[in-house]
This record gives structure tokens, sequence and C-alpha cells, in this order.
């Protein structure tokens, strides 16, 4: 591993770690900072073409492209876990996570984020409880707002 992430996995609780490493020794970690590593080549300012990248095109566009790409694998998500709820292959389900990853991943390229700094956060709230932290965020909110 190479970067934030080799530094990353050593901060990862055991627990995540076995789930995270790949039974023939390759790193998911290492996949997706292979992924980060691409898009982040693609970019338009470090030389990427969008007449010859997808990527590139949709950076090249602008916030709005990536991002309407993005509530459209979401929703394309929605409907595949509805559909195995009535007996699709869970693959299908698989294969449109993985495009809401992989347009999530331009986003935070583009604004400077790595899978890491994603990395980061789900470790942090580990062991959070969700109705816990959902309440703790409102009240933050409320301080901050007056309301």
């Amino acid at each position: 591993m190479s970067g934030k992430l080799a530094s990353l996995s050593s901060k990862i609780p055991n627990r995540f770690t076995s789930e995270l490493l790949r039974a023939n020794d390759m790193s998911s970690l290492d996949t997706l900072q292979r992924l980060a590593d691409v898009i982040e080549s693609r970019k338009p300012a470090n030389g990427g073409d969008p007449e010859k990248s997808y990527v590139s095109r949709l950076l090249h566009k602008g916030p709005d492209a990536f991002l309407k790409k993005i509530g459209e694998e979401a929703t394309e998500t929605v409907m595949a876990a509805k559909d195995v709820d009535h007996g699709a292959d869970a693959s299908k389900l698989v294969y449109e996570v993985a495009d809401l990853w992989f347009h999530s991943m331009i986003a935070l390229a583009h604004y400077g984020l790595t899978p890491a700094d994603v990395i980061d956060e789900l470790a942090r709230r580990e062991g959070l409880s969700g109705l816990e932290e959902k309440a703790l965020r409102k009240a933050q909110h409320r301080e901050l707002t007056g309301d």
C-alpha cells in the first residue's frame, strides 16, 4: 500500500481490516487508491483530455455534470435494491453501488478529497450509535442557528 491509505490500514480496527482485505492479499483500499489515482490523473488540470476520457469529460463540464450522475446512480441503486427484494440477482445491486461509488469518487477528487477521507470518517463513527450521533448533530445545528 502507498500513501495515506497505507498508514490508514494500521488504524482500522481488526474487525474492519478482515472485511476490507481480500483473501489473495489484494487490499480493497489499494483498489480504491488506484482508482482514485486514475481519476486524479484524468482531471483537466493534470492533462486529462475530455475528448478521450469519460472522467475528464465529467470534470471538464463541472460539478453539475458529475453531481447529476451521482443522483442518477443513487436512484438506480435504490431501484436495484427494490428489484433484489423482488427476486432479482443481488449482483445487480453490487453493479449499481459500484457505479455510485465511482461517480462519488469523481466528486471527491474534484473537491480535493480521497477515499481515505471517507474511510477516516467511517472509522470515526465506529462504535457510535447512529441515533445518538443524529441527535448530537441536531443539537449542534440548533446551537449554530439559534433554533
